[in-house]
């Protein structure tokens, strides 16, 4: 992808092991070919939501900030990347793919809490807690439905949910990580192709490779 001229973006972000809503908008950067300046804070100390309060009005990462503007939600910023650059077809140019599009990213923002409350994201750390993958059961059911209907009806293209990388990717890259982190959930073989997918994108190879060298260990199974 392209680097486009810069655009005085600064995207704040938490820890790269463990911030998954500071991955989704990053993801739709990088694959935007946006030029940004990356601010770290990291999560968990005595510090964390002051520093992040500077930054934006919610105390939380991610925020994008342009000038005076600040937005400070991943899926309001992911809208805000596709119109700055719409070259980057963020989302689907077909109306009915896009409307799709928009849903199946609408319901990872607002839903799939038993995913989220017990699969937590950590990107280099595999975890064997069949109690906690046996309670997010519906969720990953669902998810795997979502993704296989999105791949049959408009993914005939590429390897993504609507052929080309969009912003429904960004929304799911973080559910990839949580499922290829916790054994024991029963996946699809398209679903493994799609993690696949997911895992072997630049920006996403970027993001893991920068998480790696962090030095900081959040154990979030005792917290």
């Amino acid at each position: 992808m392209t680097t486009h001229a810069p655009t005085d973006l600064t995207l704040v972000i938490a820890n790269k092991r463990y911030s998954s809503w500071s991955l989704r908008p990053w993801l739709a950067l990088r694959t935007a070919g946006a030029a940004f300046d990356e601010v770290l804070v990291r999560l968990r100390t005595p510090e964390t939501t002051q520093t992040l309060l500077t930054h934006g009005p919610s105390g939380k990462a991610p925020v994008l900030k342009q000038g005076d503007l600040t937005v400070w939600d991943s899926l309001a910023i992911c809208e805000y990347v596709a119109e700055l650059f719409p070259q980057a077809q963020l989302w689907p140019a077909d109306a009915k793919a896009r409307a799709v599009a928009r849903a199946v990213a609408a319901e990872m923002h607002s839903g799939f809490m038993d995913l989220r409350r017990n699969l937590f994201f950590d990107l280099h750390q595999v975890h064997d807690v069949p109690e906690r993958v046996a309670a997010a059961a519906g969720d990953i059911a669902r998810i795997q439905a979502l993704w296989a209907d999105c791949r049959a009806r408009f993914g005939a293209s590429g390897p993504f949910l609507f052929g080309h990388f969009t912003i429904a990717d960004a929304m799911y890259a973080p559910v990839c990580v949580r499922l290829r982190g916790w054994q024991g959930g029963e996946l699809t073989p398209e679903a493994d192709a799609y993690i696949d997918a997911i895992f072997a994108l630049p920006a996403m190879r970027e993001w893991m490779a920068a998480a790696a060298q962090e030095p900081w260990v959040i154990d979030y199974l005792n917290i």
